[in-house]
C-alpha cells in the first residue's frame, strides 16, 4: 500500500488527495477517478471527502471488490493513514464517562469522539487522522496517553449528537435536586446529612427526551426486550437482542426512578404504587413512522421497582411460516391441525420460545371476513384489529375460564386461549371444543408428548383428550448465523462429538459441511443476526389416541409419534445445521435431549 509520508502537515482531508491515494493504492480506475475529478474539481462542500467518494458506489478494483460504501472507505482509510480502525458500538460505550474527557464543542470544531476512557489511555475516534494539534492540547490537560482510531465520519457526527445530549439530560436532571438512595420502594434506605429527598418531575424535559431516546435507541438496535434494574447507587438499562442481554448504560438512581415513573404515567399504571406488581402498555412510533407497541411490567425488588418492556413488532404478524422457521412437512402439518372446524391445539414452550408469535401468525391467517376470532389473554400482547381480543381481569373475577364461558355466547368460530393453567380453564377449552369450535391454546412442558401427560395432571379425563385434541406442537428459538459473515468449515472432532449429542439417539447422517459464526459490523461481532424456530409436531392419530388413558406410558406415546412422522426439537435443529442456518451449540443449548 502506498501510505502518506510518516509526519504529514498538519491539514483536513481533501477529496482529491482521497481519490489520488485510491488510485494509487489500485482500489478505484484511474479513468473513472479523472472523469470524477473533472466533475468535482471546484469541491467546496461540507460533506466529509469518505462520504462524496462512498456516493460514487465505485468498487475496489482490487479483489473480492467490495462496494466501497462509507464502512469499508473508512476501514481503508485507518490502513492507509496506519492507524487502527474502530467501529462506534453504542451498545458498547460507556457514555457518562466518554463525554467528560472534552466538551461538545471541542468534539465537534475537530471532528473527533472519545469512545474509550481507561486508566492510562484514552481512545479517540477521528476521521481526519492528519489533524493533530487537539492531540497536543489534550495530552497535558488528560494526562494520559491518547491513541487515535479511525472510525466512520457519519457516526463520529451522529453520536456527537446522541452521547453529549444524553449526557447534558442526566446531568441536568440530577442539577435539579440530589436524591439520596433509591426513592420510595427503597428498602434498603441511606440517610446522608445535609442532602433533600425530593424525587424528580416525571416529566421534566430532561426526564421525557432520555425516555425517548431509549426507546428509539432500542428499536434501532433490534431490542426484543429493555430491562431498567434498579441498584443502590447506579441504576442499569439493558437491551435483549436475538435473545441475549447486552448492558446499555448505568443511570443514576434519581433519575432511574424519575424515568420509570414517566414511563408508567404513558402505560397508564398507578405511579404512586410501587409495591406490587403491575402491567401497562404504550403504543408509539419509530423515527421511520412505523407503529410499535411495548407491553410494559413493574416488579419491586430491594432497590426499587424494576420495569421490563417487551416490544412487539407488528411485521411479525404478516410474516409466513417459512420466515418462522418452518420446514415444508411442518407448515403442511400445521395447517392440517389448523384448518379443522374443531377441536383443540396445544403449543408448548418455555417463556420466551415464540409460542405467541406463532400463535398470532396463525390467527391472521384465519381471520377471514367469514371467521370469528376471538382470543382470551393475560395480558393482550399484540392489538390487532382483524380479532377480538379480551383482557383476563381475575380482579373482578374474570379469569381464563370465566371468559372461555362468555366467549361461548359471543358465536365464535376460533378462540385462542393465552394459557391452559388449571382443570377449571383446561374443562371450559374441551367444552368449546366439542360444541364445535377450533380452541389454541399454550401450556408450558419440555415436548410435544408431555403435553398430553400434562392436561391428565391437571385433572382431565383421557376420553376427553381423544375426543378434542388435533395435536400439539412444541419449539424453541436459536440464533441465525449471520449470512455477511459465516464461515464454511469440515467437520472437526470437537464438531462430531457435539453432532452426536445432538442427534443421539436418531441415525442421521452427518454434514460434510458446518457453519460457523465470525462476527461483522451487520451482526455486532455477535456471529449471529435474528432467530427462528425449531418445531416438534405431534398430530393425534388414531393410533396415538389409543395410547391415551388413566396411566398413559409417556415412552410409548413419544415412541408411537416418532414412527408417524413427529420429528423431535433436536433433529428440526440439527436439520437447520445441514442447512447452514444455525450452529450445534445453539440447538444443543435450547433444545431438550432424548428421555
Amino acid at each position: 500500500m502506498n501510505r502518506p509520508p510518516e509526519t504529514p502537515p498538519e491539514h483536513r482531508l481533501t477529496l482529491m488527495e482521497i481519490v489520488d491515494a485510491l488510485v494509487a493504492d489500485g482500489q478505484v480506475d484511474v479513468a473513472e477517478a479523472e472523469q470524477f475529478k473533472n466533475e468535482r474539481r471546484y469541491y467546496k462542500g461540507e460533506s466529509h471527502p469518505l462520504v462524496v467518494v462512498a456516493g460514487q458506489r465505485w468498487k475496489s478494483a482490487k479483489a473480492p471488490n467490495r462496494l466501497l460504501d462509507l464502512e469499508n472507505l473508512t476501514q481503508w482509510l485507518a490502513e492507509w493513514t496506519g492507524l487502527n480502525y474502530f467501529h462506534i458500538d453504542p451498545l458498547k460505550i460507556n457514555f457518562a464517562a466518554v463525554t467528560e474527557v472534552m466538551s461538545n464543542a471541542y468534539a465537534i470544531r475537530f471532528r473527533v469522539l472519545p469512545v474509550e476512557v481507561r486508566a492510562n489511555e484514552v481512545v479517540i475516534a477521528t476521521a481526519e487522522p492528519f489533524e493533530r494539534a487537539w492531540e497536543t492540547e489534550l495530552r497535558p490537560v488528560l494526562r494520559k496517553e491518547i491513541r487515535r482510531v479511525v472510525a466512520n465520519p457519519e457516526d463520529i457526527a451522529r453520536y456527537q449528537v446522541e452521547f453529549y445530549n444524553l449526557a447534558k439530560s442526566v446531568k441536568g436532571a440530577m442539577g435539579r435536586g440530589d436524591v439520596a438512595g433509591g426513592g420510595v420502594s427503597n428498602f434498603e434506605q441511606l440517610v446522608e446529612l445535609g442532602k433533600s429527598n425530593r424525587q424528580f418531575d416525571a416529566n421534566d424535559q430532561h426526564i421525557v427526551r432520555i425516555v425517548d431516546w431509549l426507546w428509539q435507541y432500542a428499536f434501532e438496535q433490534r431490542a426484543s426486550d429493555i430491562h431498567i434494574e434498579p441498584r443502590r447507587e447506579l441504576g442499569v438499562v439493558r437491551f435483549r437482542i436475538d435473545g441475549v442481554l447486552h448492558q446499555v448504560y448505568q443511570i443514576p438512581m434519581p433519575v432511574l426512578n424519575a424515568m420509570t415513573s414517566r414511563i408508567k404515567i404513558l402505560g397508564r399504571m398507578d405511579v404512586v404504587e410501587k409495591r406490587r406488581p403491575q402491567d401497562g402498555r404504550v403504543k408509539t412510533r419509530t423515527p421511520d413512522g412505523q407503529e410499535v407497541e411495548l407491553r410494559l411490567s413493574t416488579l419491586p425488588t430491594a432497590f426499587g421497582e424494576k420495569l421490563v418492556m417487551r416490544i412487539f413488532d407488528p411485521e411479525v404478524l404478516v410474516r409466513d411460516f417459512t420466515e418462522l422457521g418452518f420446514a415444508d412437512e411442518d407448515a403442511k402439518r400445521w395447517a392440517t391441525m389448523t384448518s379443522r372446524p374443531n377441536g383443540i391445539i396445544l403449543v408448548t414452550g418455555p417463556t420466551g420460545s415464540g409460542k405467541t408469535t406463532t400463535l398470532y401468525s396463525t390467527l391472521k391467517q384465519l381471520a377471514t371476513d367469514d371467521v370469528n376470532v376471538c382470543t382470551l389473554e393475560d395480558p393482550i400482547e399484540m392489538v390487532e384489529s382483524s380479532f377480538n381480543q379480551v383482557q383476563v381481569q381475575t380482579d373482578i373475577g374474570m379469569g381464563f375460564a370465566e371468559g372461555i364461558r362468555a366467549l361461548m355466547r359471543q358465536d365464535p368460530d376460533i378462540i385462542m386461549v393465552g394459557e391452559i393453567r388449571d382443570l377449571q380453564t383446561a374443562e371450559m377449552a374441551i367444552q368449546a371444543a366439542l360444541t364445535g369450535h377450533l380452541v389454541l391454546s399454550t401450556l408450558h412442558t419440555n415436548d410435544a408428548p408431555t403435553a398430553i401427560t400434562r392436561m391428565l395432571d391437571l385433572g382431565v379425563p383421557s376420553y376427553l383428550l381423544q375426543a378434542t385434541v388435533l395435536g400439539v406442537m412444541a419449539q424453541r428459538l436459536v440464533r441465525i448465523l449471520c449470512p455477511h459473515c459465516k464461515k464454511a468449515g469440515g467437520m472437526r472432532a470437537e464438531d462430531e462429538l457435539a453432532w452426536n449429542a445432538l442427534v443421539a439417539p436418531w441415525k442421521s447422517s452427518k454434514p460434510t459441511t458446518l457453519y460457523h459464526p465470525q462476527g461483522c459490523l451487520e451482526c455486532r461481532r455477535t456471529g449471529y443476526q435474528g432467530r427462528m424456530g425449531l418445531y416438534e409436531i405431534m398430530q393425534l392419530t388414531p393410533e396415538l389416541k389409543q395410547l391415551i388413558g388413566d396411566q398413559t406410558d409417556l415412552a410409548k406415546l413419544r415412541e408411537q409419534a416418532m414412527r408417524e412422522g413427529m420429528k423431535p426439537l433436536r433433529i428440526s435443529g440439527a436439520k437447520k445445521v445441514a442447512a447452514g442456518l444455525t450452529t450445534i451449540e445453539e440447538v444443543l443449548k435450547v433444545a431438550p435431549p432424548s428421555p
